[in-house]
C-alpha cells in the first residue's frame, strides 16, 4: 500500500512542476530579450539594462529566503512538487494552507496527523490548485482592462500614473506590515528593526554613492529581521498562548 509520501511525490506531479518551471524560464528569456530590443528606443543603454537586471535579481533574494523557509516547513505536509508550484511560484503560504485546510475540513480531517490521508491530500491539493488557477485567470482577464484605464489616465494626467503605482505598492506593503504588529512583541520588534535596517541602507547608499546598498537593502533587512525575531522569541517575547 502506497504511503502519503508516495502519492505526494509521484512522477506525474514532478513532471507537472517541471513543466511550470520551464514555462516561467521561457517567459523570462522572452521578456529579457524584449527589454533589450526596446531599451534603445526609451533611452536605455546596455549598461542601464544590466544594472536593472542585476537590481531585480538581487532584490528577489530577500523575499526568496522567506519563501524557502516556509517551503521547507511545508514539505512534509504537501510534498516537494506541490510546494514548488503552489508556494514557490503561484500563491502564498497563508492562502494555500487556508485552502488546503478548508478542503480537508469538508472531509472531517485536518492538516497533518492521522486524518491526513492520501484521499484528503488529493482533495486539498485540488483546492490549492483551483485557488491558484483563479489568481492567474483573474490576472489574465483584469490586466487588459487595467491597461485601458492606465492609458486613459495617462492621457488626462501623465504625472498621476507616476504616483499611483508607487502609492499602491506603499499601501500594500504597509498593510501587510501593520497586520503583523498586533500579534506579539516579537512581530513589533521585527518590523521596526527591518524598517530601520532598510532606512540605514538607503541613507548609506545615498551618502556613500553606493547603489549596491540600495539593491541589497531588502535582503539585508529580511535577514536581520529573521535573526532578531529568532533571538526575541528565544527571550520569551513571543505570544504566550
Amino acid at each position: 500500500m502506497e504511503s502519503l509520501s508516495d502519492y505526494a511525490n509521484r512522477p506525474v506531479l514532478w513532471l507537472s512542476a517541471l513543466a511550470v518551471f520551464a514555462v516561467i524560464i521561457l517567459q523570462t528569456v522572452i521578456y529579457m530579450r524584449a527589454a533589450r530590443r526596446a531599451g534603445p528606443s526609451v533611452g536605455f543603454t546596455p549598461q542601464d539594462l544590466r544594472e536593472s537586471f542585476r537590481a531585480g535579481g538581487v532584490a528577489a533574494i530577500g523575499p526568496s529566503l522567506a519563501v524557502v523557509i516556509v517551503a521547507i516547513a511545508l514539505l512534509p505536509l504537501f510534498g516537494a512538487p506541490a510546494v514548488l508550484v503552489r508556494i514557490g511560484l503561484v500563491g502564498s503560504a497563508a492562502t494555500e494552507t487556508s485552502s488546503a485546510n478548508l478542503a480537508a475540513g469538508t472531509m472531517d480531517a485536518a492538516l497533518g496527523g492521522s486524518s491526513w490521508t492520501p484521499e484528503v491530500f488529493a482533495v486539498a491539493f485540488m483546492a490549492m490548485s483551483l485557488s491558484g488557477g483563479m489568481w492567474m485567470i483573474a490576472t489574465l482577464i483584469l490586466t487588459p482592462m487595467l491597461k485601458r484605464g492606465d492609458t486613459k489616465l495617462r492621457a488626462v494626467n501623465p504625472a498621476l500614473m507616476a504616483i499611483v503605482p508607487s502609492a499602491a505598492l506603499l499601501a500594500a506593503f504597509s498593510s501587510l506590515g501593520i497586520a503583523e504588529l498586533p500579534k506579539s512583541s516579537v512581530h513589533i520588534i521585527t518590523v521596526v528593526v527591518s524598517a530601520l535596517v532598510m532606512a540605514v541602507c538607503l541613507i548609506l547608499a545615498k551618502t556613500l554613492h553606493a547603489p549596491w546598498l540600495r539593491e541589497w537593502g531588502l535582503g539585508f533587512s529580511i535577514i536581520v529581521g529573521l535573526v532578531v525575531a529568532y533571538f526575541a522569541h528565544g527571550a520569551g517575547l513571543g505570544p504566550t498562548a
